[in-house]
């Protein structure tokens, strides 16, 4: 491989993420006990979330207006303010939670960065991922910061040709097989997929990925040993 671009997922690649939101979720579904079972608001919830995704895109900010709305639907239009009030309560301590890094994260930055050029790519609100990647303290690692809309092979194409380097040239490293593997394979990267231990619902696919590109590890220091 003739690599020069390493590129990381930001969201259960490099820091905990997804049990927040389960946290939230179910802090959500015991607000709303009083209407629906717990596993049918999460349904009611992961609908609103999916069909608002092409209007407000990914983060907390738009998982907060999603909760309302699914609230409001659960509901059929009875939630006392005072719930909405508690909605945004929790909205706000998502973006307040501590940012935990995962296990060999820096270690694995810290020995790539003098021989590549290191990049975040990653989906979410822009001002949130920011935030983030300032208080992990490995912004310093990174050559670019790209907050995407989505993952799709235009959004990793256009990101390619901002870099100014070939498909060949591009590694991604991220937790999700359909957001951060398939469309990079497809325009011709090179993809490694390290599973967290969970998985947000619309990010699982449900077959085995092949391809001469792509690389299963099951922690982020053998990316070390593949690349060094």
């Amino acid at each position: 491989m003739n690599l020069k671009v390493i590129a990381f997922d930001a969201d259960d690649t490099l820091f905990i993420n997804e049990p927040y939101f389960q946290e939230t979720e179910q802090k959500f579904c015991g607000l709303m006990e009083d209407y629906l079972s717990h596993q049918g608001i999460s349904q009611e919830l992961f609908k609103v979330e999916i069909d608002n995704l092409k209007i407000y895109g990914y983060g907390i900010k738009a998982y907060i207006l999603s909760m309302i709305e699914a609230a409001m639907k659960i509901s059929n239009n009875t939630i006392p303010v005072e719930i909405i009030e508690k909605i945004i309560e929790y909205g706000k301590e998502l973006l307040e939670k501590p940012i935990v890094l995962l296990d060999g994260v820096e270690e694995t930055l810290q020995a790539l960065h003098s021989k590549y050029k290191l990049v975040v790519a990653t989906k979410g609100d822009l001002l949130d991922q920011r935030r983030k990647l300032h208080d992990s303290g490995l912004g310093h690692f990174f050559h670019h910061i790209e907050v995407m809309a989505d993952k799709q092979e235009k959004d990793y194409s256009d990101l390619i040709k901002r870099l100014e380097i070939q498909p060949s040239e591009f590694f991604m490293i991220g937790n999700s097989l359909k957001s951060d593997v398939l469309p990079v394979l497809a325009i011709g990267g090179h993809a490694v997929h390290i599973p967290f231990h969970t998985t947000w619902a619309h990010e699982r696919i449900d077959y085995e990925v092949k391809h001469d590109n792509f690389y299963a590890f099951e922690k982020m220091t053998d990316v070390i040993k593949r690349l060094l």
